[in-house]
């Protein structure tokens, strides 16, 4: 069954379907629906009331899922009569549980989990210790290294000035005319 439609347009159509000598086909052409959903939402709507317009997300057990294929088979109901009878929603879920079991058994019928799997969760990277901690080499080690990175980005700099000086010592001067 569709989601796209709300609670109480879909309580218009079935009140519609019941209150009037029009088909169930006419009153699903007049609403621009298909007709299996307009009689679905008419089955819900007598098997469960207004409540069985609502939308509904479930998480079904395996259990739940066979007890509903076996009933569906003891008492030879199709497909769309157990979904009513159950307020399954979903239009294909009965018939995809039952393509299910008869593959894979009972254990074919466990939720499968949706959405991507959770992000494993990484040890946090060690910082570096506090300054207090760290030995008289190491504290040297890092100035050094830090004085040779600051005298590369003034080189860095003053290489770069000298080519903007000398682009523009090239560029003529406008003359006055």
């Amino acid at each position: 069954m569709s989601n796209r439609y709300d609670e109480w347009f879909k309580l218009r159509v079935v009140q519609q379907c019941l209150r009037e000598e029009t088909s169930l086909r006419e009153v699903a052409r007049q609403h621009c629906l298909d007709a299996s959903t307009v009689r679905q939402w008419l089955d819900n709507y007598r098997q469960h009331g207004v409540t069985g317009l609502r939308k509904k997300y479930t998480h079904r057990s395996a259990a739940f899922k066979l007890a509903v294929l076996e009933r569906m088979w003891r008492d030879g109901l199709s497909h769309r009569q157990t979904a009513a009878l159950f307020d399954i929603r979903e239009r294909r879920a009965i018939g995809r549980w039952e393509r299910q079991y008869h593959s894979g058994g009972l254990t074919a019928l466990a939720p499968k989990r949706k959405g991507r799997r959770p992000m494993t969760k990484k040890p946090p990277s060690p910082s570096p210790p506090p300054d207090e901690e760290r030995s008289h080499k190491e504290l040297l080690e890092e100035l050094a290294y830090l004085r040779a990175e600051n005298a590369y980005l003034k080189k860095l700099d003053a290489l770069i000035r000298e080519k903007r000086a000398a682009t523009q010592s090239r560029k003529p001067k406008p003359s006055k005319g």
